[in-house]
């Protein structure tokens, strides 16, 4: 579909999304403009979406919802097209798993004729005190290069949940929207016993970009 914004309404949006580019700007990022546009404005709605100040809908708080049988969410396969979003889209298991590394799941248990039988309490996997903790610890997305502040990242378990990662700081780092998506494509970060963070790439060569701004204010 096409909306349309007069002058003024389209320069705020510009200048919104500029902030978050400008913003988010990382050491060795080969995005394309129109890329690293479409992610500051995905950036923007989860922003939003985290503070919790959107319009309340039909009493409860705006959130992204995905529904998902057991067997694909715990099991081992990507399982492309297992997972419906409230508004229709489908998206793969291995996707669902990373929306949920640091969301909260709901068991729902379905009838034969799609009825809900039973629901289990929504459990958040990852406590307001351990992201506190995680914040404090790290200042910001730990992958390497990037500057994206606490405000921005998810808690992401570095070993996953699904497969029995604890969800403990030590099992935890904080990651901006973008590499969150990346950690769970095939990148890795691991943190060093003096407490710095290294990345590496599918490949398995480590990405090495120089240390982040706070470390360099910090050095």
């Amino acid at each position: 579909g096409r909306f349309d914004l007069d002058a003024v309404g389209g320069e705020r949006l510009q200048t919104a999304l500029e902030a978050v580019v400008q913003a988010g700007r990382a050491a060795g990022d080969e995005r394309s403009r129109f890329q690293q546009l479409a992610d500051a404005l995905v950036q923007l709605c989860d922003t939003a979406l985290a503070a919790g100040r959107l319009p309340v809908l039909r009493g409860h708080k705006p959130q992204v919802i995905v529904k998902i049988d057991a067997e694909d969410l715990f099991g081992p396969g990507t399982h492309p097209g297992a997972g419906e979003m409230g508004f229709g889209a489908a998206i793969s298991a291995a996707r669902a798993r990373w929306l949920a590394c640091d969301g909260a799941v709901t068991r729902i248990v379905m009838g034969p004729e799609g009825m809900p039988l039973d629901h289990g309490r929504t459990l958040r996997l990852v406590p307001p005190h351990l992201r506190r903790a995680a914040e404090v610890r790290d200042g910001g997305c730990v992958f390497t290069g990037c500057g994206a502040p606490t405000s921005w990242c998810d808690v992401h378990h570095l070993l996953a949940w699904i497969d029995g990662g604890e969800t403990s700081l030590e099992n935890s780092a904080l990651l901006c929207e973008r590499h969150h998506t990346k950690v769970h494509h095939g990148f890795r970060v691991e943190r060093r016993p003096d407490g710095r963070w290294r990345t590496w790439r599918p490949d398995g060569t480590e990405i090495r970009t120089g240390p982040r701004p706070w470390l360099d204010a910090a050095a």
